[in-house]
């Protein structure tokens, strides 16, 4: 590590323990603080999200989130015991990525705890996973690359939701033949509260993944500025990726069959299986 990078990755040094066999590890209470979430309740949420990638992985779960407690005074000399875990490093790097990926200390974070070690890992394990817990995994993927997307499409002049629903929909018309975001969501006979990549098979998520990371990369590197152009730049993207699947005489985005669970009705079971087997999840406080 460079004398520059240490000193940018000097807050998570700081923070690091070591344990009576010399493991390193990383108490949640204090990388609470270091990635600047000032309320437990929201930070607990991070930690379920991890939680549930840890077990997606292929890992164990307790294996990187270890439950112990901590005292802590509440006034008057009284003290309460909260509950608190020892974060591997792997486990650190999951909380990062669950976490907003806007905010400066997060992306450093996303580097300090290896995320080149994170992607192989994933890839070792992924062909292992069920149907579902792939969706899962890319889901999850899709969710922090599209902040990046919106990032880059408020960088391009989109100021409001409705320019940025004109803006994602260029980007389903692409990929999917023309089809719109609502065309689309009829097609699939969905709810109208129903989230369109909710109800995507892990083969759909993947392309929808590439459209996503496709066009933030190319609106950054080509600082696409205005409406018109981001609109374009976004359905180019996923006519090409549409071209690519075409190439390999892959199926149609529009013609994959639509899973019969939304992802968050997954995520529930899985956090409830995960509760159930004593791998505790956060509680908020």
């Amino acid at each position: 590590m460079s004398a520059l990078n240490a000193k940018e990755y000097q807050s998570f040094e700081e923070i690091k323990k070591t344990d009576e066999k010399g493991n390193e590890y990383w108490s949640a209470r204090d990388l609470q603080e270091t990635l600047e979430y000032t309320q437990w309740r929201n930070f607990s949420k991070v930690i379920d999200k991890a939680m549930l990638s840890c077990k997606n992985s292929g890992n164990v779960v307790s294996d990187h989130f270890a439950d112990v407690g901590k005292m802590v005074e509440i006034g008057s000399g009284a003290v309460k015991d909260i509950s608190d875990y020892q974060l591997t490093r792997y486990a650190c790097y999951l909380v990062v990525q669950n976490g907003d990926p806007r905010k400066d200390i997060i992306a450093l974070g996303q580097t300090y705890f290896a995320i080149q070690t994170r992607r192989q890992e994933v890839a070792d394990h992924f062909n292992q996973l069920d149907e579902n817990s792939k969706r899962l995994v890319i889901r999850g993927d899709v969710k922090q690359w599209n902040k990046m997307l919106a990032e880059s499409a408020r960088n391009a002049g989109l100021i409001n939701d409705e320019e940025y629903a004109v803006f994602q929909n260029a980007g389903y018309m692409g990929l999917y033949g023309g089809l719109s975001v609502k065309e689309i969501h009829k097609r699939k006979n969905l709810d109208e509260k129903d989230k369109i990549l909710d109800f995507m098979g892990s083969e759909e998520l993947a392309a929808n993944l590439f459209r996503i990371t496709q066009t933030e990369s190319k609106m950054r590197r080509e600082n696409v500025q205005g409406l018109d152009a981001a609109n374009a730049t976004h359905y180019t993207v996923g006519k090409e990726v549409r071209s690519a699947i075409e190439r390999v005489s892959g199926t149609m985005p529009e013609n994959l069959p639509t899973p019969v669970k939304g992802i968050s009705e997954i995520e529930k079971e899985q956090i409830k299986v995960l509760k159930e087997k004593g791998e505790q999840l956060m509680l908020d406080e």
